[in-house]
């Protein structure tokens, strides 16, 4: 009995963790603002291990080449801004894409805040990829923003076995780590005018990723963190990429 009595507490204590961990109700405010008023796309809600669903919003491309996770900044929606427009434009240029809700905190929460969420996130983007498979696609690829981003980079390091096969980060804000653990190309984006956390790790990252086959760096000139009025060249970079990507695969595949 002495026992049990530790060991209910330590529960009590993981579970009180996992609450502060995400802000389940801001999810929640977030998809009530979202869904009522979705002109393109559906949504989708994926269910995790504990039995919460996410939102995670739908847009199918015609003759698709491929799938894209679609990964959003510290706080924010998978409609919000930036990512709306990116789920949209990349759909219209023939990739279907998947842009998911991560796990948020309260308005007031900092960046080192958020590395009680990564858990969560990669569980997220492990059953994001999941869900793309079993819809039949082969060519899928993360595309994240910002902290979404870093949280890509943490699934992508950690993860066993995954169907993701490209990796496009947009503002990265704390670096990469462990980039020898990837072994798919990747492809860093971020603005002349970006934060300069972003700016300042450009050349480690660059050091890091040309170890890896196939992946490039691009600046985009005057961009800012958002790429307000940028989006259209942000787009074309993706696409391009992706593009090379796959049809270089395919073609290794059939030699």
């Amino acid at each position: 009995m002495r026992y049990l009595k530790p060991l209910f507490a330590l529960c009590l204590l993981l579970s009180a963790a996992s609450a502060i961990a995400q802000d389940y109700y801001r999810e929640k405010r977030w998809s009530d603002q979202i869904v009522p008023g979705l002109v393109v796309g559906e949504p989708v809600w994926i269910e995790q291990a504990n039995q919460h669903k996410f939102l995670a919003l739908w847009t199918e491309a015609e003759n698709a080449r491929g799938a894209i996770i679609l990964a959003h900044g510290r706080g924010w929606s998978p409609d919000f801004e930036l990512y709306g427009v990116l789920r949209v434009k990349l759909a219209e240029k023939g990739y279907s894409t998947l842009a998911i809700q991560l796990p948020v905190l309260g308005g007031g929460a900092k960046v080192g805040d958020y590395m009680i969420t990564y858990p969560e996130a990669k569980e997220r983007f492990a059953l994001a990829g999941k869900w793309l498979a079993g819809k039949g696609f082969k060519n899928i690829a993360i595309v994240s923003h910002s902290l979404g981003a870093t949280m890509a980079n943490q699934y992508l390091i950690d993860v066993k076995e995954t169907p993701v096969k490209a990796w496009v980060f947009i503002g990265i804000i704390n670096g990469l780590e462990e980039m020898f653990r990837i072994k798919i190309p990747v492809l860093d984006v971020f603005g002349s005018k970006d934060w300069e956390v972003t700016q300042v790790g450009a050349y480690e990252r660059q050091k890091q990723i040309s170890k890896i086959v196939g992946s490039q760096q691009v600046v985009v000139k005057d961009a800012l963190h958002f790429f307000e009025g940028k989006e259209d060249e942000l787009t074309g970079i993706v696409i391009s990429f992706l593009d090379s990507v796959f049809q270089g695969q395919a073609s290794s595949a059939a030699r």
